[in-house]
């Protein structure tokens, strides 16, 4: 499902970064896609792409694992059986509840997956003299600079942006395949409506928590020139300097690439699950 959502979703997601970090060097997505091809070729739309995958696999895999567990748990304190099916709200909660393990693996991998999308804009703007270009050079210059802990640098904004964008994520996404079952059990859905159930989902989440991630983009890759302000000073700072809006650079390609990416992501999710569970069954 990670997998997925990468390779469809990666050169929308570097337009985001890009836009929200520097959104004076971009007039709109258009703009923002034809400077980096210019000036960077087409391989500039995939730069951080390992360490997408990376944090991709990662989350998806400890958040939907985590997510069966905290549906458990929310079975346990509204006191229903364990195989009762969960309300929409209720697999909401629980999805809210699995982000904030997914977000202890994220945020480093997002960390290196920003600043090696936006090396180029920090090179031009001149907050740094020389970029790194590869992931291991990013890496190590994480650990030099700030030591291991300097690859949580905006975990507290991950974790603002996760625990409630994933309320809306899975609360849009069962929504939407509610309304598509119709009175029908919701694993008999087709390919479509899982496709438009978790482009909602994913909608859902970055329309929610948007500025948060902008804020987030910003800690995470403007600490490379330097001591960074945290969460609350970091969104003063833009919104005094920049104007609320500032807040939403970006916004196009985030729900462009939301939608696309994050049908692909669900539907290789539960094809994937059922395949696994006939495999299985088969034992």
């Amino acid at each position: 499902g990670g997998t997925a959502c990468v390779v469809t979703g990666q050169p929308f997601d570097t337009a985001k970064v890009k836009m929200q970090t520097f959104p004076t060097m971009y007039k709109g997505l258009v703009d923002c896609f034809v400077k980096t091809y210019k000036q960077v070729g087409f391989r500039g739309f995939y730069k951080g792409t390992t360490p997408a995958l990376v944090a991709n696999i990662a989350e998806n895999s400890v958040l939907f694992m985590c997510y069966g567990f905290c549906q458990q748990i929310v079975r346990r304190i509204v006191g229903v059986d364990r195989k009762t099916k969960l309300s929409d709200l209720q697999n909401a909660a629980a999805g809210s509840f699995a982000s904030a393990f997914a977000t202890l693996v994220l945020c480093p991998t997002e960390l290196v997956k920003c600043r090696l999308q936006a090396m180029h804009e920090m090179q031009l703007s001149g907050k740094i003299i020389q970029g790194h270009n590869t992931v291991w050079s990013v890496v190590k210059g994480v650990i030099q600079k700030d030591g291991p802990l300097g690859f949580y640098r905006g975990l507290s904004s991950t974790l603002l942006r996760e625990v409630p964008g994933y309320f809306f994520f899975f609360g849009g996404y069962e929504l939407s395949r509610t309304f598509f079952a119709s009175g029908r059990s919701k694993d008999e859905l087709g390919p479509i409506p899982l496709l438009l159930s978790g482009g909602f989902g994913g909608s859902c989440l970055w329309i929610a928590v948007y500025p948060v991630d902008c804020v987030k983009s910003r800690i995470q890759v403007l600490s490379m020139a330097g001591k960074q302000a945290g969460f609350m000073g970091t969104f003063v700072t833009v919104v005094r300097t920049e104007g609320v809006l500032a807040l939403y650079s970006g916004l196009t390609p985030t729900m462009i690439r939301a939608f696309v990416a994050n049908g692909a992501l669900f539907l290789a999710y539960e094809y994937s699950r059922k395949l696994m569970m006939k495999q299985i069954d088969s034992y």
